[in-house]
């Protein structure tokens, strides 16, 4: 429970509407109560503003008069929303210890203040930092480090070798350290390639459920500080991904993918081996990367949705587009021989 001019004071804002107003929770503009925070950051929900009945609203400074409620002003709106919603953040927060049904080796590190939930197994040489929580079912491989801070859901795998900087979140059954997809094809068959690396997390990265990030074959994966990967994401063997990155779901980073710092990733975009994508690029959803990229900004590929009747159309002109290219090409030389002529 917190009064309007306590948030705003809290967080550097500037407030409309009574001091005292007090508030509860944190809801949509569409749903919000008289005792709720609402928050406008896409102009798409601007008609939604009139009739809010929210307790107060964050919003840019240039949308205050167009509020009928108290206002917490922002210049950048949802940021504000991030900082203020952990304040009404109710996940439980486990107490530190080891719980009876985990399984710790005598010769792992684990800090006092951690805190170790049912069916965990924790292998020798593994250190467990200040803070960390390991959620029900949790494996933590032998010589792999959790920094201070760090919190692993349930189920979540962590295979030896890997290293997770601090106050990271590992989401619910994602995989660290699991072998790259390196095989040579012999004369009987596919030969297994050792994956000898590792994988190394910065600070403040967080892992989507069910995302995979694959060991080195020889050197390390790498996932640089404030990384942020969603859920159902594919990181191949000895991948880099720079600081502050941010990658959808359901993308497919093939191995030893490069991606610099401040990129973005929609939600299934694909990259193919061995290329490089420099700092400040924004790759759209379903985009096909089949190069490397060397100059910042925005890149698309693929075919946007179309009714299925003008597809089926265009899907069939595509397939003849080389035919026409040849086509045109021959009408352009006679052209020319024409005008010499």
């Amino acid at each position: 429970m917190y009064s309007l001019a306590e948030l705003a004071d809290r967080f550097g804002l500037k407030f409309t509407g009574e001091a005292g107003t007090v508030l509860t929770g944190i809801a949509t503009l569409a749903e919000a109560g008289a005792g709720d925070i609402a928050f406008l950051a896409n102009k798409k929900y601007l008609p939604q503003l009139s009739a809010t009945r929210a307790g107060a609203v964050i919003l840019h400074p240039d949308l205050v008069p167009r509020c009928p409620v108290a206002c917490l002003v922002a210049e950048a709106p949802y940021v504000a929303f991030a900082r203020i919603s952990h304040l009404f953040d109710k996940s439980p927060r486990p107490m530190a210890g080891v719980h009876p049904c985990a399984v710790v080796s005598p010769q792992a590190d684990v800090h006092p203040t951690a805190s170790i939930g049912p069916g965990v197994v924790v292998e020798a040489g593994a250190v467990v930092g200040a803070d960390v929580v390991l959620g029900a079912g949790v494996y933590l491989g032998h010589d792999s480090r959790l920094g201070a801070g760090t919190r692993v859901f349930p189920h979540a795998v962590i295979y030896h070798d890997v290293q997770v900087g601090e106050r990271c979140v590992i989401h619910a059954q994602a995989v660290l350290g699991a072998d790259g997809f390196g095989f040579a094809p012999g004369p009987e068959g596919w030969e297994k390639v050792c994956q000898l690396g590792g994988v190394r997390l910065g600070d403040r990265v967080e892992i989507g459920a069910c995302t995979t990030v694959d060991r080195g074959t020889l050197g390390h994966t790498v996932i640089a500080d404030g990384a942020i990967i969603d859920n159902l994401v594919q990181v191949g063997h000895n991948c880099r991904i720079g600081k502050n990155t941010a990658i959808a779901g359901c993308t497919g980073l093939a191995g030893s993918t490069i991606i610099g710092a401040d990129c973005t990733l929609a939600g299934g975009v694909g990259v193919v081996g061995h290329v490089q994508i420099c700092d400040n690029v924004h790759v759209t959803g379903m985009t096909m990367v089949t190069k490397s990229i060397t100059r910042p900004g925005s890149y698309s590929s693929g075919t946007p949705m179309t009714n299925t009747r003008d597809w089926k159309r265009n899907a069939v002109r595509f397939a003849q587009l080389e035919s026409i290219q040849k086509r045109l090409t021959a009408l352009e030389s006679r052209g020319k021989q024409t005008d010499k002529e």
